[in-house]
């Protein structure tokens, strides 16, 4: 399956992908957002909700230490996942990961942590710090392998 490559030389660029990832998703779709630290994985979660809501105010913090965060959209709840601080793969169960993924549209910052549970149905993005930029890459599992 192609990899696909975007340059994100600014915050606007990295909206303007957001937005255009909101319009695809559906529930049952998972954003698997990979990258270093500061790559980048917050700002592009908080730009897909921003234009799944309608709200390009929206105040979106980043879950890291909450963990979750859940928004109601048109199309459905959208949890946002940060799992940085995970230490098991199972503690995801105690923070509604199967309601999640049975019921909306799952993004998930440091999937890694999951290990085993990762779905193998997602969407990847990978971030990373690029010429002062960023760049994504994109590579889609299931629905999204023919991105």
């Amino acid at each position: 399956m192609p990899t696909f490559s975007f340059e994100l030389p600014d915050e606007s660029a990295t909206e303007k992908l957001g937005a255009r990832l909101a319009e695809r998703l559906r529930p049952g779709d998972v954003v698997a957002l990979q990258g270093e630290l500061g790559a980048g994985k917050t700002t592009l979660a908080r730009a897909i909700l921003r234009a799944a809501c309608g709200q390009p105010d929206l105040v979106v913090p980043s879950p890291t230490f909450t963990l979750t965060e859940v928004y109601e959209t048109p199309r459905g709840p959208i949890w946002h996942f940060d799992l940085y601080r995970l230490e098991e793969p199972a503690q995801v169960f105690e923070l509604g990961w199967e309601e999640a993924r049975s019921e909306g549209i799952v993004l998930v910052e440091w999937p890694e942590r999951l290990g085993p549970l990762l779905p193998h149905h997602r969407l990847s993005v990978t971030l990373s710090i690029d010429n002062g930029g960023r760049r994504a890459l994109l590579d889609g599992e299931g629905r999204f392998a023919d991105l």
